[in-house]
């Protein structure tokens, strides 16, 4: 009888770099997440800008300037609102400027791609910061819901990463993404769970609740994930960008997370209680 055959050994490619990219990113977000208030929306600002540069490389051809200026004008103008508590205003500032933005990328054709790209990156830069808040510190609700959500799915993409290496097999969707396998899910999950279920012991509630509380936000995050995969795979690029090395652009980075914000937010809008901090 033959041996059982062994999994072949793990091939994690980048890792290094990978790593050092992260941990810079959250080294960057540290402070200006634990002040909150404005330091944290300027930095939003920044981080969308970028966002919504490199969605308009992916998604134009041949822009022109104000493809650019439009976008990012718009945005940062909304999360100023947003800063100051005027959500009527930062949603009419988002409903123009998304349409501004199509009539600009109307004379190229595709206008649609340059409005759905400004809502694709604007709601979950602004959500980010309504969620957050203004009450600063680390005991702050805001920030330790937001570090929840930056834990969880970064323990969801760091166990698919090495679990979907190393075990491999069924790819999940290979039209959309065919480095995501089924194995790597399933790694992902029991590791953002086991995080998600510390975070509780740490936080002051149950570490059932904690698992429970994770549970969707993996699989949003994997949505998120699939989403700008079939978004670059229809509109033919590999990756947004190079900022990040072994990543490729800060989209490529943070789709999961925008995915998870936008879903959190509204979970929050229709269950007031549901983070139990």
């Amino acid at each position: 009888m033959n041996a059982p055959s062994k999994p072949k050994k793990a091939t994690w490619k980048n890792l290094g770099v990978r790593f050092v990219s992260a941990v810079v990113l959250v080294a960057i977000c540290f402070a200006p997440l634990m002040f909150g208030g404005l330091v944290w929306a300027v930095l939003v600002m920044l981080l969308g800008g970028r966002l919504m540069w490199e969605w308009v490389r992916m998604a134009d051809a041949a822009p022109s300037n104000l493809a650019f200026i439009v976008p990012i004008a718009g945005l940062i103008v909304g999360i100023l609102y947003v800063y100051m508590q005027s959500c009527g205003p930062a949603i009419i500032t988002v409903v123009l400027t998304a349409a501004v933005a199509v009539a600009e990328r109307s004379r190229r054709s595709g206008g649609l791609w340059s409005g759905l790209g400004f809502l694709y990156v604007a709601v979950p830069c602004l959500l980010i910061v309504l969620l957050r808040g203004n009450e600063p510190g680390l005991t702050s609700s805001g920030f330790l819901l937001l570090a929840f959500l930056i834990v969880i799915v970064g323990a969801a993409d760091t166990g698919a990463y090495f679990g979907g290496s190393y075990f491999k097999g069924p790819r999940m969707a290979p039209k959309l993404s065919p480095k995501k396998t089924w194995s790597g899910f399933v790694s992902g999950f029991i590791m953002a769970s086991i995080f998600g279920a510390l975070a509780g012991l740490i936080l002051g509630f149950s570490p059932q609740t904690g698992a429970l509380l994770a549970a969707p936000v993996i699989i949003f995050s994997v949505i998120g994930d699939f989403l700008e995969s079939g978004l670059k795979r229809r509109l033919q690029v590999k990756d947004a960008g190079n900022l990040l090395p072994g990543h490729g652009g800060l989209l490529d980075r943070l789709d999961s997370l925008m995915m998870v914000v936008v879903v959190t937010a509204i979970a929050l809008q229709v269950w007031p209680g549901l983070w139990p901090v």
